[in-house]
């Protein structure tokens, strides 16, 4: 057998087996596990306080809602999360998701730094008083990404022989959940849950840059999940008023244009201003 014919027969061999096991390998082990996330609990009770008696009552909703929307502080670990870019990014998302509904009259996108200077129940009342809002939604988190080897490797041949790169397996899984307060009672109105999961596999130099763009396309796919989740349990929650009127009580600010008054549009002033010219003319 001649040289060449032998070098050839061995370059198909390892190119061939190469690619086989890229296609066929799967993750071996999990060699890295990082993790992120913020506790609802730990916010609204910090230093494992004992949640207070609430004062029995019936929440007082007046329409149209001034509402809030944050992050839950992390306990800032030291773990890379999400960058406050982001986390704005993706709370003006599921904030445009509710600007259009008649009984919102505005939805605030508060600054995780304000809740991480004021915890607890008070803390959250006074950050809510502090920017106008009747209601406020808070968004936790747990996201936990793994890095592992597996048995897939990518083959590189260079002018002086073969170069193999280990393959990596990403495994991101991410929870979100949005819990509805009313901000003078404290009272749970609902909460709607977000979830995502996904793999990708990469090779071990640009493992780093893939795991941290999984991460934040997982985070985006959660909350995604959580806003359509929201959605649903809003009007669950509208549903629950009629049949439950202890529930909350409803009223609509006057001039609102709601059930509680009458709201004073164009056509309205036009048909008032040709009405007292009509009786001028008459007089």
């Amino acid at each position: 057998m001649s040289r060449p014919y032998f070098l050839l027969t061995g370059l198909i061999f390892v190119v061939f087996t190469g690619g086989c096991s890229w296609l066929l390998g799967g993750p071996d082990s999990y060699e890295a596990r990082k993790g992120v996330s913020s506790s609802l609990v730990d916010y609204l009770y910090p230093e494992g306080q004992v949640p207070p008696e609430l004062t029995p009552g019936v929440p007082k909703l007046e329409l149209p809602l001034r509402a809030g929307i944050a992050f839950v502080p992390s306990p800032g670990t030291g773990i890379q999360g999400l960058s406050e870019a982001k986390k704005d990014e993706l709370l003006n998302k599921a904030r445009q998701a509710f600007v259009d509904r008649k009984y919102i009259e505005r939805i605030e996108v508060i600054p995780e730094t304000y809740l991480r200077a004021n915890s607890g129940i008070a803390g959250m009342q006074q950050v809510a008083r502090l920017y106008g809002v009747d209601v406020i939604a808070l968004v936790s988190y747990d996201q936990v990404a793994a890095t592992g080897e597996t048995t897939a490797s990518l083959l590189y041949w260079t002018i002086v022989g073969a170069y193999v790169i280990p393959a990596t397996e990403n495994e991101v899984q991410t929870f979100v959940d949005t819990a509805v307060f009313d901000v003078p009672t404290g009272t749970l109105l609902f909460r709607a849950p977000g979830t995502d999961k996904r793999q990708s596999q990469t090779t071990a130099v640009k493992s780093t840059e893939r795991m941290r763009d999984e991460r934040a396309a997982g985070f985006s796919a959660a909350m995604a999940d959580m806003t359509t989740n929201l959605m649903t349990e809003l009007d669950r929650f509208e549903v629950r008023l009629e049949d439950e009127p202890a529930l909350a009580e409803v009223t609509w600010q006057k001039g609102s244009g709601g059930g509680g008054g009458m709201a004073l549009d164009g056509v309205t002033l036009l048909s008032l201003f040709l009405l007292l010219v009509f009786r001028r003319r008459l007089i």
